[in-house]
């Protein structure tokens, strides 16, 4: 079984498709209004916004979700939660082994919930007391 599309509400088809070709960097691959639908190719799995879709929440992978909320916050986006380690992986279950998952969350030009996540090598903390 694989992930072919994901719904999220959508008021303003034209608000939408500007917020997410900014953050998704990458123009919709259809419109549909009537009915009002908007679609995004995300690697071949469909992001849907439509005015009657219910609201949900979406986690994007980022390169590096502190650079990218830096540059959202620099656009005006609203950032609902900083970014902040929420979980190492330790045997690959749920992620890369050995890595840390990185997550923040933004609010859309909707009013959704959108989480970024990355996941990073443990950062090397390093004592600083004179050796």
């Amino acid at each position: 079984m694989r992930l072919i599309q994901v719904a999220q509400q959508a008021h303003d088809l034209q608000r939408a498709a500007d917020f997410y070709s900014r953050l998704l960097g990458v123009q919709p691959a259809a419109v549909y209004d009537p009915p009002g639908l908007l679609f995004f190719d995300l690697e071949g799995v469909r992001l849907l916004l439509e005015r009657g879709a219910p609201s949900s929440v979406l986690y994007l992978e980022v390169e590096d979700v502190r650079t990218s909320i830096s540059v959202l916050q620099g656009e005006g986006v609203e950032v609902v939660a900083l970014p902040r380690v929420i979980f190492h992986h330790g045997d690959g279950t749920l992620g890369p082994a050995g890595t840390d998952e990185w997550m923040a969350f933004i609010r859309d030009s909707e009013g959704n919930t959108v989480g970024l996540v990355s996941r990073h090598p443990p950062a090397v903390v390093r004592d600083s007391a004179p050796g």
